[in-house]
């Protein structure tokens, strides 16, 4: 007798009553920009660019510089000449460059070594000095962290991820945005995040307004040490509150919350729903975490300095291919090689980076000084400042949010207009959590800012 397996049926049916659930109360303006955007991204073109980067044999930041074909040196060389492919196709509309500081004295970098990481910026129309980040790590490595000769593919730690940042770079650049976007190519990973110290210090003493980062660490493997193969789900890590926080901001947090509502938090939510509304067949798992247990990268530096910066990457690691020598032991095959990639599964998590972006790049500014209030009352008020002058033509309004304070998604919305205040009649401040969007003309909504210092987003 035949028997029927309707789980996987049950299972779905339960997965789209949540989703409908969640999302019952909140009215959202479908984008058709943003799937076209998710239907341009390639597949072939992120195979192509992963196998280009596993040819140079070795990444390790300490390895051959002068070579063509070998060596972390003709990798960067070749990320940037095609960052200026891409910008010569968009009539030169990214500004392409190295940025470089030489580290010397440290465990993993102890004599002077040039960490050189490729920038590539496309500039927003309306508001250029606000930003939008996604970034990547060029370099790999083998068992051991000093090895800068033996082969090093790194084809899923990390040329998925800057396969991904230069996809998401071809597609991005065929429109304009109202923010600036950069696509950043990362070195030094391996030896102690030293290209996103470097680029986050020199963003915040250029004053960029850095309104998110998304960093991508491995999104290429759907094959899980513990034998689980799924290409339907993904991780987006994301700290709680800020590091910069300080004595009295976490006095005032203790009787406002908003431990799990910083700007990172939000921005995890912001790129959980991008997956929810324009993603197939990807679920995204937000992990209140910094990063995988006891672990870092390139996002850190950014959020040590107060940014909001998330890691995005598949859900199931496969160890036997992370930090590992190239070789076969009682049958099991160690090493970062090509095969471990699943090319479709990379372009869908590229995907969701780049509607991400371009959501927030087309959206205006987040709130500013949001601050709420309604303590003993039967209705909650919140506050925010007015846009700024050069975003007055691009803005329709302002939506607030709010949620039941243990669910992990913002489950109802009203669109409140144009203006600076508004009280939530018969809505009691003591039973949920609160948030203010921007949001367009064209229906673009920025992160939700959750009230106080706790939830800015900054200037």
């Amino acid at each position: 007798m035949r028997v029927l397996n309707f789980a996987p049926i049950f299972s779905l049916i339960i997965t789209l009553l949540t989703v409908t659930a969640t999302h019952a109360n909140v009215k959202y303006t479908d984008q058709q920009k943003l799937h076209s955007i998710v239907k341009h991204v390639s597949s072939k073109n992120i195979k192509k660019d992963i196998e280009t980067l596993v040819s140079f044999g070795t990444r390790h930041t300490l390895s051959e510089t002068k070579s063509k074909t070998r060596g972390i040196g003709a990798a960067r060389r070749w990320i940037k000449s095609e960052f200026e492919k891409i910008s010569k196709e968009c009539n030169n509309c990214l500004d392409v460059y190295f940025q470089k500081e030489t580290i010397s004295g440290e465990k993993r970098i102890p004599e002077p070594t040039e960490v050189v990481s490729v920038i590539a910026v496309l500039k927003g129309k309306a508001d250029p000095e606000r930003y939008v980040i996604m970034t990547g790590d060029i370099d790999s490595r083998v068992s051991d962290p000093m090895n800068a000769t033996s082969d090093s593919p790194g084809a899923n730690d990390n040329a998925s991820g800057i396969a991904g940042v230069l996809e998401t770079a071809r597609v991005l650049t065929k429109y304009e945005f109202n923010g600036s976007i950069v696509f950043a190519a990362l070195a030094g990973e391996e030896q102690g995040l030293f290209g996103g110290k470097i680029m986050a210090k020199q963003a915040q003493k250029e004053g960029w307004r850095i309104k998110a980062v998304l960093n991508n660490d491995m999104i290429g493997n759907i094959q899980g040490v513990n034998g689980v193969i799924n290409n339907t789900t993904a991780r987006i890590f994301a700290e709680g509150t800020r590091q910069t926080e300080t004595p009295k901001q976490a006095k005032q947090r203790r009787f406002t919350g908003g431990e799990v509502d910083s700007p990172t938090r939000n921005l995890a939510r912001y790129i959980d729903w991008m997956a929810d509304r324009y993603i197939p067949n990807l679920d995204t798992m937000m992990v209140y975490r910094l990063d995988r247990f006891g672990r870092g990268g390139h996002h850190k530096p950014f959020n040590d300095l107060g940014y909001p910066a998330v890691r995005i990457m598949e859900t199931n690691e496969n160890y036997n291919r992370q930090h590992q020598d190239i070789r076969t032991e009682n049958g099991i095959k160690y090493g970062d090689t090509i095969d471990g990639i699943n090319f479709e599964y990379a372009a869908k998590l590229t995907a969701l980076n780049a509607v991400s972006l371009a959501g927030m790049a087309w959206a205006p500014n987040p709130p500013k000084k949001v601050t709420i209030s309604g303590a003993v009352q039967s209705s909650t008020t919140l506050n925010w400042d007015e846009t700024s002058t050069n975003e007055k033509t691009l803005i329709a309004g302002y939506k607030i949010y709010w949620r039941l304070t243990d669910s992990s998604q913002w489950q109802k919305s009203v669109f409140v207009g144009e203006v600076t205040e508004y009280t939530l009649e018969n809505i009691v401040i003591d039973n949920y959590f609160f948030g203010v969007a921007s949001v367009s003309k064209d229906g673009f909504e920025s992160p939700i800012v959750f009230p106080g210092d706790v939830g800015s987003f900054g200037d």
